[in-house]
């Protein structure tokens, strides 16, 4: 397939800006947030703690849903302009193998998402709001921890999209 140049430019500009704002987000809020957060000292209480990060990342949902959504969007009009790509799941050069990992592990990072957006983070504001009711919700610590593990784990996922890219893009 034959995509102009100037739409080419154009998925290469937004899919990297989409990547900035993605992976920026998750490494500002898991690297340097979240250390802040629970420093002793500074906020000393766990629903506090809680209530910030969800805040946090209530308002930071959007831009990452946005972010996922361009970056499909101009990933298949890559794809479909690369000389490499022969068809779905055609496996037959490094380029093809590095692309197809790339989107298993893409796929598993917006199943994370996914989890943390419909399912940890609603649980951690409940519990939040059970606890500033002051009713005993004494699952809040547990559900602060995988909810910082998982914005974790989809940061390390992120670095493995990025160097399955760089070797797609070493292969071409």
């Amino acid at each position: 397939m034959t995509v102009p140049t100037w739409v080419l430019t154009l998925s290469y500009w937004l899919h990297m800006l989409a990547t900035v704002l993605w992976i920026g987000g998750l490494t500002a809020v898991s690297l340097l947030l979240i250390p802040v957060l629970q420093k002793k000292g500074e906020t000393d209480n766990t629903t506090e703690q809680a209530a910030m990060l969800t805040r946090l990342q209530r308002g930071l949902d959007p831009l990452a849903w946005f972010s996922l959504l361009l970056l499909i969007a101009t990933g298949l009009v890559q794809m479909s302009a690369s000389p490499q790509y022969e068809g779905f799941l055609a496996v037959t050069n490094r380029w093809s193998l590095a692309i197809l990992l790339k989107h298993i592990v893409f796929f598993s990072m917006i199943g994370v998402s996914a989890y943390l957006t419909w399912g940890n983070l609603p649980a951690l504001q409940r519990a939040v709001l059970r606890q500033s009711r002051g009713k005993e919700s004494p699952e809040l610590a547990a559900l602060q921890r995988k909810n910082v593990l998982l914005l974790r784990a989809n940061l390390l996922l992120a670095v493995i999209v990025l160097a399955l890219t760089a070797l797609a893009r070493a292969s071409v």
